[in-house]
């Protein structure tokens, strides 16, 4: 029990120490857990703890950095501009078809399951457009956020690791809950609608002059000149597919990918050692932070506060509320996300909730469905304890405070209208 409350505040300590913009999250992902740690008496073991947690993530923190170089050198290199001026063609500049667009453009690129790769992918190509139209980078963010969290798939990893967990094969978990999701999809775009209707009542009261915020990081005559462009396109698709594919390793083809760029596009020593230059602080900063996220989680597992949580939500539960398990689950799922990450969970809480809900007669699907409304499906794009946070507020070159306070209300939200509908279909029983 002692354990558990200290798990429960030292996230409360973290959230707050981030929301509150007091410390940075670097201070904040590294201090509070080793300062709990110590106070639960694991002295020295806090060192292993953190290493663990560095090593569990290192090819996630490979991935980003050259990611940050690839995409930045292609930017640079004007390969999004050809882009951005067809999208304004088709679309024109209106913030109220820009942002609904935005989320539909990660919904298709989603379509694989894998979070990191639609925010690598739609992040870098429609920044330029919002910069260019003044439109706020929160909300690129969040409706990226949104697009991803609503679509939980049959091979995507909370579907996935729920179907491991308690052995129920992944079309049973995601063929009830097609209609809920789609539901969840008409939050999304409708909100993503009234976001850009927003921007469009702000802008037109401050109005931001047409092309004064460049696309690319540098306005040197190299740097914003669009060679290669076909070339750099059929790269980019290159790296993109192989990455998908899963047959290298993300940081390999982007490591790859950035030395095929660099020298193609900026072949002299001086044009390259400029263009990493002109990342590295990007890259520094989000590598620095995933790292200390990494020590974050290593904490949580290693010292056991995590399952020590489970055990504690569970040995609580009165008798006659076990039957209320999906409904209550379903209802804070997307918060818990904040509180667990996907593995410990899935692998580690599911199995105890799903015990306790059998000893009242409910299947292990229902808890299961119950999950997936919000508990890293919703809920891992503004997660402390997922890598793909990170890489959400470095790509949008926003603040992870501004991010989780912005987004937090309109996921939680997209999480709840699922979880009534849900009810209303009797998928969650009451």
């Amino acid at each position: 029990m002692l354990l558990a409350t200290l798990g429960v505040l030292t996230i409360l300590a973290l959230m707050t120490a981030i929301l509150s913009k007091r410390v940075s999250p670097i201070v904040a992902l590294v201090v509070v857990p080793v300062i709990a740690s110590l106070l639960g008496g694991f002295g020295m073991r806090t060192g292993k703890f953190m290493i663990s947690g560095i090593e569990s993530i290192a090819g996630v923190i490979g991935m980003f950095v050259f990611a940050i170089l690839f995409f930045g050198t292609m930017t640079d290199a004007g390969m999004l501009k050809p882009f951005i001026a067809w999208l304004l063609r088709i679309i024109g500049r209106k913030p109220s078809r820009i942002v609904p667009g935005t989320a539909l453009l990660a919904l298709l690129v989603h379509l694989d399951g894998s979070g990191a790769v639609t925010f690598l992918v739609t992040i870098p190509a429609v920044l330029p457009l919002y910069d260019e139209l003044g439109i706020d980078r929160r909300i690129l963010a969040c409706v990226a956020s949104m697009a991803a969290g609503v679509n939980f798939l049959p091979w995507t990893g909370p579907t996935l690791r729920a179907s491991a967990a308690l052995h129920v094969s992944a079309s049973a978990l995601f063929t009830p809950l097609i209609a809920v999701q789609l539901v969840g999809l008409a939050f999304v775009f409708g909100t993503s609608w009234w976001l850009g209707r927003r921007e469009e009542r702000r802008l037109s009261e401050h109005p931001v002059r047409a092309g004064a915020l460049l696309i690319g990081s540098d306005s040197g005559a190299e740097a914003s000149r669009p060679r290669f462009f076909l070339l750099n396109v059929v790269i980019t698709l290159v790296v993109l597919g192989t990455m998908i594919s899963g047959r290298i390793d993300p940081a390999i083809a982007f490591m790859l990918g950035t030395v095929i760029a660099l020298t193609l596009n900026f072949p002299s020593l001086k044009g390259q050692q400029e263009r990493i230059t002109a990342h590295a602080p990007a890259a520094i900063l989000m590598a620095s932070i995933l790292f200390a996220a990494g020590s974050f989680t290593g904490i949580m597992k290693g010292t056991g506060m995590v399952t020590a949580m489970a055990s504690a939500v569970v040995s609580h539960l009165p008798q006659h509320g076990i039957r209320l398990i999906p409904l209550c689950l379903a209802t804070v799922s997307m918060p818990l996300s904040l509180f667990f990450d996907p593995d410990s969970f899935y692998f580690g809480v599911l199995p105890v909730l799903s015990n306790a809900a059998a000893s009242a007669g409910l299947p292990a699907v229902t808890v299961a469905h119950a999950a997936l409304l919000g508990l890293h499906t919703t809920g891992f794009p503004v997660s402390p304890l997922t890598p793909a946070t990170y890489l959400v507020v470095g790509l949008s070159e926003i603040s992870l405070a501004q991010h989780q306070r912005f987004t937090i209300p309109f996921l939680f939200a997209a999480s709840l209208l699922m979880t009534l509908t849900a009810v209303i279909l009797r998928i969650i029983p009451l």
